[in-house]
């Protein structure tokens, strides 16, 4: 018999349980029984009114971070560069959990498009800095523009954002920053070169920043994700697999049987593990790289 459950995120509804039924979620098995026992006691992560804003988040991991955020409590400036996209999630993210989200059409590399971020939240909580990498590409193919606009979008905008916002959160007592980064930090990912460089340069910047702010109850961290199931991973497997001339699910169960945990991340995950650092529970951790990525790192330390 097919047991009538529903796994959003940290919450658990049960509708109609039956002894013996099962979930999956993240690839475990969690038992009817022990779901009956979970429901309710969901952690409180004490940021429920706090605002955010929350960079590149109409899809991927952005909104992940967004959605858990929400569940949170936490009222929403969303931002990407597709309209239609971007509306849609801002609803989803309304009906779902009930919080006020606007919606900033903008590109946040520039100028203009930070100051439309911060025309709608002027004085945010928490920021979760995120913005799309260059593309795979050899090294040898990338001129001056090519690297000043990677190293832009990927190591200057983020500052330029932690710049407008640290004095009034360490004002308050209470901030906490995200940077999105990736596992190439610690680990080389042939082809994202520049990606890795850009986002090595912010992790080493904010080191110092971090443990400046730290007495003033505000935090940064930095996220390294590995192989999370997005659209811009398909795109890139779909690449490879054009390369070495196999089927895209080929090339997608090669990149799974790499990584030790055999599966890929989901954005939905990876928002919690973004939603945590920002709580209150939170405030002792700063200054952090913080893997996930299925253990692909290959070391201790």
């Amino acid at each position: 018999m097919r047991c009538a459950v529903r796994f959003h995120f940290s919450q658990v509804a049960l509708i109609n349980p039956s002894a013996g039924c099962v979930i999956a979620a993240y690839g475990y098995t969690i038992l009817s029984a022990a779901l009956q026992a979970f429901r309710g006691n969901v952690m409180d992560l004490g940021i429920r009114g706090r605002t955010a804003i929350v960079c590149a988040s109409s899809q991927g991991l952005g909104k992940g971070c967004a959605q858990a955020l929400a569940e949170a409590g936490v009222a929403l400036v969303i931002n990407g560069r597709n309209q239609a996209l971007l509306e849609q999630t801002a609803q989803e993210i309304r009906q779902t959990w009930g919080v006020a989200v606007t919606p900033v059409l903008a590109d946040v590399s520039n100028a203009e498009g930070q100051a439309a971020l911060l025309h709608a939240c002027p004085t945010p909580d928490i920021l979760i800095n995120n913005n799309g990498g260059p593309p795979l590409r050899n090294f040898r193919e990338l001129d001056r523009k090519a690297m000043l606009d990677g190293v832009t979008s990927n190591m200057v905008t983020p500052i330029e954002l932690i710049q407008k916002v640290i004095d009034s959160m360490s004002a308050r007592g209470f901030g906490r920053i995200v940077n999105i980064t990736s596992q190439s930090v610690k680990m080389p990912i042939t082809g994202l070169d520049l990606s890795s460089g850009a986002r090595a340069g912010l992790t080493a910047f904010m080191a110092g920043v971090a443990r400046s702010v730290a007495d003033k109850n505000v935090t940064i961290n930095n996220l390294l994700p590995g192989n999370f199931d997005t659209a811009r991973l398909r795109n890139n497997l779909s690449l490879a697999a054009k390369r070495n001339q196999v089927s895209d699910a080929d090339s997608a169960a090669r990149a799974m049987a790499a990584i030790p945990a055999k599966r890929f991340g989901t954005p939905a995950e990876f928002g919690q593990t973004c939603a945590f650092l920002c709580s209150v529970h939170a405030g002792f951790i700063t200054g952090q790289n913080i893997l996930l990525d299925g253990g692909a790192y290959p070391a201790a330390f």
